[in-house]
């Protein structure tokens, strides 16, 4: 019997373990198992793979019973996931239905989760810009923070190693707030949207419209072809999965990758309880898991531990991963895991006409979505009454219409001349909220999910800075939009809860002090030197970017430091 359950440790022993499958975790993947690290890869919900598990990627319109519109009883039974822009019919099996996965909201806030492998990576926007040190500085400069313990030197390259892998579009717009990277062909700005630029171009020093920079593949090099995707085909059905692999994935990409190395072990349907602390030994041994399916608790061991699994539950597993070192959650000595949570404000909407460029229609798709508006607001000093800034997007468009007056033959004549309109251009803005102890994830004391796993009670909201803030936007862009010669402007308070943006941040902040942070500079627990924490939930401030490019280089950063360090016998 002995033997027997040695050998069982053995089967559940590994070099490294990542928690999670989605952007960061899938890196995480990649480096360790490129490595040579014999790797398991724990995901929470079942396998999702490339191609075979994307049931409407190549579906028509009127193949769904509903014409892709969800129908009220679905609406009234999962009003969270029904909040969030992509869930349509056609994506609705790669969200988390509310019910199932229920928290607990001290105020209200949009939890959009998707559990399976590779996670969100199928579901993302796709925006990828780099951080400069306007950002990595802001924190120490406004004094809205603790100071962060890297600046853009120390993560430079490593853009440039994920751009090249993942496959980024983009130009080199020579930006010191927004750096340039490693890019592919940027996808075009229509005439609408080049007009725009060029006004703003013309009329303001510091203020740009650039090409969105987007994870598509709008010119696949070698790389690419060697991971087996495709070009992108413009077709804008990313969330249903794409069988081109045209845009950036852990499916299409990072663990296909792994596991042709042969030292990636993947396992669906395993719920993370917490982390396994020896006090003897000072370091995390292995994670706790509970089989989805079977109820069962099984325990994984290994040397490192990646932990991947989206800022909010990366925050609930370190909190729930109590010992006789840490009563309070692993690595918690400072008593701030699970404060300091923020989020992208995304509350703001300006729209217009325009009824220039009328020679000009939009033609085809653009999957980058437009023009990107890197921030602008309080970048080389401080200059509002609001602490940070924003970025936004901007994009333009033409639509076809007819004449629907008259009735019989005049109707049917209207019907048949189709007449284009003006450009219709939009903007939303993506503000950094600034991170703050009132802003918390913790466990609730008693409630407990169907797997034994306490339930998450959040407590998140807006503060008024972000409010000044939305009206710093509406008051820039207006006369943005009147410089450039467009009417009809409208702006719109956008009243999503917090949470809906899907950018959440922070919770278990890097910093170069313990007392005041939980990882330093390499993304390492302070205090349990074998635990790594590359997602979300890592970071000190939240800037104006979409944040998963930065994910992806610290993981793959902080993946190179922990193999160094094994091999030193250091962790």
């Amino acid at each position: 019997m002995a033997n027997i359950a040695i050998d069982s440790i053995k089967e559940r022993t590994f070099d490294a373990i990542v928690i999670g499958s989605g952007i960061s975790g899938g890196w995480a993947a990649k480096e360790f198992t490129e490595k040579g690290l014999k790797t398991l890869v724990l995901e929470r919900g079942r396998n999702v793979e490339h191609i075979k598990d994307y049931p409407t990627t190549n579906k028509f319109p009127y193949e769904f019973e509903h014409r892709n519109e969800m129908p009220l009883k679905d609406r009234e039974a999962n009003p969270i996931a029904n909040r969030c822009y992509a869930y349509h019919e056609d994506s609705q099996h790669f969200f988390v239905k509310d019910k199932e996965h229920p928290y607990v909201e001290e105020k209200p806030f949009d939890w959009i989760r998707g559990y399976q492998v590779g996670g969100k990576s199928l579901l993302w926007a796709r925006q990828t810009q780099r951080w400069s040190d306007f950002d990595f500085e802001g924190p120490a400069r406004d004094g809205f923070s603790v100071d962060w313990p890297i600046r853009y030197k120390d993560i430079a390259s490593w853009y440039t190693y994920v751009e090249r892998f993942a496959g980024i579009s983009g130009n080199k717009d020579g930006l010191a707030e927004l750096p340039d990277g490693d890019f592919l062909p940027a996808f075009p700005l229509n005439a609408a949207e080049n007009h725009f630029k060029e006004v703003i171009k013309g009329k303001y020093a510091n203020r740009h419209v650039i090409s969105a920079r987007c994870a598509h593949l709008s010119k696949p090099n070698q790389i690419h072809f060697d991971q087996g995707r495709g070009q992108c085909q413009n077709r804008i059905l990313c969330h249903r999965g794409c069988p081109f692999g045209g845009y950036f994935s852990s499916n299409a990409s990072t663990l296909p990758w792994a596991q042709k190395t042969g030292n990636l072990t993947l396992r669906p349907l395993s719920v993370v309880h917490s982390i396994i602390y020896d006090s003897k030994k000072g370091k995390a041994t292995g994670v706790k898991v509970i089989d989805t399916t079977t109820k069962e608790e099984i325990d994984f061991y290994a040397d490192v531990i990646f932990v991947n699994a989206s800022a909010i539950n990366t925050n609930l597993i370190l909190l729930n991963s109590v010992s006789d070192r840490f009563e309070n959650g692993l690595g918690n000595d400072s008593g701030l895991l699970g404060k300091y949570v923020a989020f992208h404000n995304y509350t703001a909407v300006i729209t217009a006409e325009f009824d220039g460029e009328l020679e000009y229609k939009t033609d085809g798709r653009n999957p980058a979505g437009g023009g990107y508006i890197p921030r602008f607001r309080n970048v080389h000093q401080q200059e509002t009454d609001f602490l940070r800034g924003y970025a936004a997007a901007f994009s333009a468009r033409r639509k076809e219409w007819n004449d629907t007056d008259g009735v019989g033959e005049d109707l049917k004549k209207h019907l048949l001349k189709k007449e284009m309109g003006p450009w219709k251009v939009g903007s939303h803005m993506m503000g950094e909220t600034i991170p703050k102890e009132s802003n918390y994830v913790k466990l609730d004391s008693s409630l407990k999910d169907a797997w034994g796993v306490p339930q998450l009670r959040i407590s998140i909201d807006y503060d008024d800075n972000d409010r000044k803030m939305r009206a710093d936007y509406f008051e820039q862009m207006k006369d943005m939009y009147e410089s450039a010669g467009f009417t009809n402007i409208e702006t719109r308070i956008d009243d999503r809860r917090p949470g809906n943006d899907i950018h959440e941040m922070g919770g278990v902040r890097m910093g170069k002090d313990p007392k005041t942070s939980l990882l330093n500079e390499w993304n390492q627990l302070h205090s349990c030197k074998n635990v790594f924490v590359t997602d979300g939930a890592c970071m000190t401030s939240t800037g104006t970017q979409n944040p998963s490019l930065t994910y992806m280089a610290l993981t793959a950063r902080a993946c190179d430091y922990a193999v160094t360090q094994l091999k030193k016998g250091n962790i």
